[in-house]
């Protein structure tokens, strides 16, 4: 089975995750994509919701998609989430899968300042997808991406909408240009610091759980 593995702290989780799940999974033949909340992560602290909160509002987004799951391993997890114990975790739990580890350019171009990312790129494939405000030919200065420069103009002018290339690590690598949609976890947490609407932003499950639980706030 192909498995996406989709990380992050989903703070909270949106229209812009979702859409990119899916066409990921429909562009790489995905059989599941495990949504992971991250339950302390490395880096980003400020303004985050507990992680119990953030996983309730990832399991109702996903609810109507077979083909979407949410996995709770980093939640359980006491101290700071690491991708790499995460995948070995589940390479232990899934032994027989193929693993897609889902990235935007942003967050792989961000991969030397990981834990042991030199070891990460072993263990699983990548499916980099397109950020706002970041171009494919950014790429070009990761120290684990060898890539044709001529395909990553293509991608950044949407000629093109895949691109197959090998990691250093000897795993593989889509770049996917996916389908623009401008939200942003961020916008939403401000536009509720403002007391402004976030409706239409994302699931109506998640704006009502946001609501009666009275999240972002400040």
């Amino acid at each position: 089975m192909k498995l996406g593995i989709f990380g992050g702290t989903f703070n909270p989780i949106h229209y812009g995750h979702l859409r990119a799940a899916e066409e990921a999974r429909e562009e790489v033949g995905l059989d599941k994509i495990l949504f992971i909340p991250a339950g302390c992560p490395p880096i980003k602290t400020e303004d985050i919701a507990d992680a119990s909160h953030r996983a309730e509002m990832v399991r109702l987004a996903l609810s109507d998609n077979p083909h979407f799951e949410i996995s709770d391993i980093e939640c359980r997890q006491a101290g700071k989430s690491y991708s790499l114990n995460t995948l070995e975790e589940l390479k232990t739990m899934h032994p027989d899968d193929e693993f897609f580890f889902i990235l935007g350019i942003d967050a792989f171009l961000d991969l030397p300042n990981w834990w042991m990312p030199e070891i990460l790129i072993t263990v699983t494939n990548f499916i980099i997808i397109s950020r706002p405000g970041f171009r494919f030919a950014d790429l070009k200065a990761s120290p684990y991406l060898s890539a044709d420069e001529p395909s990553l103009a293509d991608l950044d002018g949407s000629r093109a909408e895949t691109y197959r290339a090998n990691l250093k690590g000897g795993k593989g690598v889509i770049l996917l240009n996916l389908t623009h949609i401008g939200i942003s976890s961020t916008e939403i947490r401000r536009r509720r610091k403002q007391a402004r609407s976030i409706k239409y932003l994302l699931p109506p499950e998640v704006l009502s759980y946001i609501i009666m639980n009275d999240l972002y706030r400040g």
